[in-house]
C-alpha cells in the first residue's frame, strides 16, 4: 500500500486528492513543521535526499516530486487514468500544464526572496522580470480556461491535479490571487465541487487537522 507522507499545508494534499479520484487505498502519515522556524522536521527530511514535499513510499520504493508521483501512481496502479498518451492530440497541452506548477511556484519563491533583498537597480530589474513572467503565465492560464473546461482539454487529468494547488493554496501564503480572472475562478469552482477533491481537502487540505 502506498504511504503518503503528508506535511500539513503542502503540495502533498494533491496526492491524497489523486488517490481519492482513483479510489485507491493509501496510508496517510502526518508530519508537523517545526514551530520555531516552520521548517520541515528531521524525520521528514530523512525520507528523501531532496528533502521536499510531497514524498510517498511504496514498499521499498520512495518517490518524490509531485509530477513524478502522480504519473507513477496513475501508470502503476491506475491503468493510465488521468494521463494523456504521447499519441493523443492533447499530449502537448498535458505536458505543458503538468509543468506549469514548478514554473509558478519558482516565481513565487523568487518573489519571497526579492521581498527581503536589498533595494537597488539589480533587484528592481529582477523584480520586473519575475512580475512580467508571472503576468504572462496567468494571462495564458485565463486564456486557456476560456477555451476548454480542463487544462489538457475536455477531460480532467493529472494536469488539473498539479495546477489547482497554485490557484487555491499559494494565495494563502501571499501568492497571486485569481480574483478578476473569471475563467480561472469558474474552473476552481468546478474542480472544488468534485467529490474526491472535497474529501481529500477534508482529510489533508489547508484546513484539515491530523486525526486523534
Amino acid at each position: 500500500m502506498i504511504t503518503i507522507h503528508h506535511l500539513g499545508i503542502s503540495q502533498s494534499d494533491r496526492i491524497v486528492w489523486l488517490m481519492e479520484e482513483l479510489g485507491l487505498p493509501y496510508e496517510l502519515k502526518w508530519y508537523h513543521r517545526r514551530t520555531e522556524d516552520n521548517f520541515l522536521p528531521a524525520e521528514y527530511l530523512a525520507l528523501h535526499p531532496a528533502a521536499t514535499a510531497p514524498v510517498i513510499t511504496d514498499g521499498d520504493r520512495t518517490v518524490a516530486e509531485s509530477a513524478a508521483i502522480v504519473e507513477y501512481i496513475c501508470h502503476r496502479y491506475g491503468d493510465g487514468r488521468y494521463t494523456v498518451r504521447p499519441d493523443q492530440p492533447e499530449y502537448p497541452d498535458y505536458l505543458y500544464w503538468m509543468h506549469f506548477n514548478n514554473n509558478v511556484l519558482g516565481l513565487f519563491i523568487a518573489q519571497l526572496a526579492l521581498g527581503v533583498a536589498a533595494p537597488g537597480p539589480d533587484a528592481d530589474r529582477v523584480r520586473s522580470l519575475v512580475q512580467r513572467r508571472e503576468d504572462n503565465y496567468y494571462r495564458y492560464l485565463e486564456q486557456r480556461l476560456g477555451e476548454v473546461p480542463y487544462l489538457a482539454g475536455s477531460e480532467f487529468t493529472c494536469a488539473d491535479v498539479m495546477v489547482t494547488f497554485n490557484l487555491t493554496s499559494i494565495p494563502l501564503f501571499g501568492g497571486r490571487s485569481i480574483d478578476g480572472m473569471p475563467n480561472t475562478e469558474a474552473y476552481v469552482k468546478r474542480i472544488s465541487s468534485r467529490p474526491a477533491y472535497i474529501k481529500a481537502m477534508s482529510i489533508a487540505g489547508p484546513g484539515a487537522k491530523p486525526p486523534g
